[in-house]
């Protein structure tokens, strides 16, 4: 949303104007100053350039900047990040995560991170950009064994306790069974039980047709999380059986990635964050890609602020699900699932038969899996 005349005025002048113009900054103002006061604030700084160059590599110092780069993309718009990233290399040489591959080495790789390398690698020599994707490549395996563990107890199948199984899986033991069956063993001296013989629960199979998965993934500057997170998603859902999965990003061109889902580091680096929007082109390609209308989930992953025509969408959503396939919209894919989205667009997209939500990547399998099997 726009800033008030005097707010813009506020930033522009920065703190020295606050007796001038006090209280014209609400929360989302006082973040913009305080991120402009970061990088302009050191302007009487520049003759000691040298001193804090030798300094860079202290932990504090460094992992400020990755948190700054995070700051200035979901604050201000994309001509005004461009600017500021020009300015913090070339002017003020702020150029520890971009351009010292020493320093990136350094820094504990974390998600924070992930997103900064993620929205600076256009501006990394090759030697940087190895160490970057290295990286990437750190993050990604971590989010990934979380994310694998969720997806696989998804889509295992449901407990069966009509049935037993040989099968010794610890997440199907039969507690209350081996507790009768063993209770004989029970020493009243040591109390304690021992366990001769343990029962487990068989768990049903799940023999689907197959579905198909699209994932429209917004790649505007303020959805990194969700980018990252959707290419994590893609990989796991990827070969699961009866499970045909897209991924597809879009600002106001649309790319499909479904050949690099199976390399979510490849994939990631593809990425390119920023632009604007058009959600509408993008889900007029979904439809495109769908098969089978009534085993189709398309999952649109976005803040919900059309660049295009909010209208056209709404009929294009519609029509999906008055074909049968089911359309999931995702406010968000943060770890906290922290909702920041056009309330009023997702309420249309409602009142036509999408869902609209806020999801992490576990919850948005385990919501996948219930519609599959249902």
């Amino acid at each position: 949303m726009p800033l008030e005349p005097l707010a813009r005025w506020r930033l522009v002048l920065g703190e020295a104007a606050e007796g001038a113009l006090p209280g014209h900054l609400d929360a989302r103002g006082q973040a913009m100053d305080t991120a402009l006061a970061w990088l302009y604030g050191r302007e009487e700084e520049l003759a000691q350039r040298e001193v804090r160059e030798r300094s860079g590599g202290q932990g504090g110092s460094v992992l400020s900047v990755p948190e700054w780069i995070n700051g200035i993309h979901t604050l201000f718009p994309q001509e005004t990040i461009e600017r500021l990233e020009q300015d913090a290399v070339e002017r003020y040489k702020i150029d520890e995560v971009v351009t010292r591959p020493d320093v990136l080495e350094r820094v504990e790789p974390n998600a924070t991170l992930l997103r900064a390398v993620l929205r600076t690698k256009h501006l990394m020599n090759p030697e940087v950009l190895a160490v970057a994707r290295r990286i990437v490549a750190k993050v990604v395996r971590d989010l990934m064994e979380k994310l694998q563990r969720e997806v696989r107890r998804t889509f295992s199948g449901t407990l069966d306790r009509r049935r037993r199984s040989p099968l010794k899986v610890a997440r199907n033991f039969d507690f209350r069974r081996t507790l009768r069956q063993n209770l004989q063993r029970y020493s009243p001296e040591h109390k304690r039980l021992a366990i001769e013989r343990a029962a487990f629960f068989a768990r049903t199979r799940r023999h689907t047709e197959r579905w198909q998965v699209i994932l429209l993934v917004d790649q505007s500057g303020s959805m990194t999380s969700s980018v990252i997170h959707s290419a994590i998603t893609a990989a796991c859902l990827w070969g699961l059986p009866g499970i045909q999965t897209h991924l597809v990003a879009f600002d106001t061109a649309v790319v499909d990635l479904t050949q690099d889902v199976t390399d979510p580091v490849e994939l990631l680096m593809k990425v390119q964050l920023g632009g604007g929007t058009d959600i509408e082109r993008a889900v007029a390609y979904a439809a495109g890609l769908v098969e089978a209308p009534r085993r189709a989930i398309v999952v649109l992953i976005t803040d919900f602020y059309e660049g295009g025509s909010e209208g056209m969408l709404v009929r294009r959503v519609k029509g999906l699900c008055e074909q049968g396939t089911k359309v999931l919209g995702l406010a968000a894919l943060e770890p906290d699932a922290t909702p920041n989205y056009d309330r009023e667009l997702a309420r249309r997209l409602v009142d036509v038969g999408a869902h609209v939500g806020a999801m992490t990547p576990g919850e948005l399998a385990t919501w996948i899996a219930e519609k599959v099997h249902a």
